[in-house]
């Protein structure tokens, strides 16, 4: 396998020395000028519980993340990158912010940290409850929610760009609304959304969604739907996710990264991004 050590800043001569104390029987110094830019490679590495459990220790101590990947791959072996909104790809909770604006935030909050965590295993229960609770709401809030307070997540345009350039298709689908993903799509060049859709009569929020509700189960549906549109195979996609709701279109796919994730997700992704952001993407893989 491929360690690839993933850093904030560039590599320090102690931090290699950590590194090389690690891995005593591997050559780290053609690599060495991947440090420059906060990025070790070492090939030839074999992954072990108690190898993964220093990784952690040393990852939590210097701020990095890692990944163990097959030698030889690349990013172009892949064509689809699928990823979730809130959390993720953005760094809000659209519906958490939302709620902020008729005084319910604290209480829309604490659903969805506990449909993250896997606390609630029906999503769709979970969802109809929070969006209920903004009924009469203005629709303007919604606007004033993507004007003011959506942010990217570190990286995240960068990490599309680089993608894109590299002629991957991509795919943002989440359990929230496509009132940003669809101003999203256009922003950053998506070729594809699927969001739920909340209804809005006479200016007001109902506190009702329409039609089918965008779960965990429809996630994965997205990404094999759209893996099928461009003729891929379901291992050609890399799923970017945060919540539990994110862990069937993650086993999915051919890699799966859980980014600033929940514990139940970075347990069950290939590649847990604790640390870095989501343009550590573009360095996982040989060139």
């Amino acid at each position: 396998m491929n360690l690839v050590i993933l850093g904030t800043t560039p590599f320090t001569p102690p931090q290699l020395a950590a590194l090389r104390s690690l891995l005593p029987d591997h050559d780290m110094s053609v690599d060495d000028a991947l440090a420059h830019i906060g990025s070790v490679r070492i090939a030839g590495v074999t992954a072990t519980q108690t190898l993964q459990a220093q990784l952690e220790t040393l990852g939590a101590q210097h701020r990095w993340d890692y990944a163990l990947l097959p030698e030889g791959r690349r990013l172009t072996d892949f064509r689809l990158v699928a990823m979730d909104m809130d959390s993720t790809l953005i760094t809000i909770e659209c519906v958490d912010e939302i709620a902020d604006y008729c005084g319910l935030k604290a209480e829309v909050s604490a659903i969805t940290e506990a449909a993250m965590r896997g606390e609630i295993k029906d999503f769709n229960e979970s969802l109809t409850r929070r969006v209920a609770l903004l009924k009469g709401l203005d629709a303007g809030a919604l606007e004033r929610v993507y004007e003011d307070r959506l942010r990217f997540s570190p990286g995240a345009e960068s990490m599309l760009l680089g993608v894109q350039a590299r002629g991957l298709k991509t795919l943002l689908v989440s359990g929230g609304f496509t009132y940003f993903t669809e101003r999203l799509k256009p922003r950053l060049k998506l070729d594809a959304t699927r969001a739920n859709t909340l209804e809005i009569v006479d200016g007001k929020l109902t506190g009702r969604v329409l039609g089918e509700i965008v779960n965990a189960e429809v996630k994965a549906r997205a990404v094999r739907e759209m893996c099928e549109q461009i003729g891929a195979a379901p291992h050609q996609a890399i799923v970017i996710g945060d919540g539990s709701n994110d862990l069937q279109m993650m086993a999915a796919a051919g890699l799966s990264i859980a980014f600033r994730a929940k514990p139940v997700v970075r347990a069950q992704a290939s590649v847990a991004f604790n640390h870095v952001g989501l343009d550590a993407l573009l360095r996982l893989f040989d060139a």
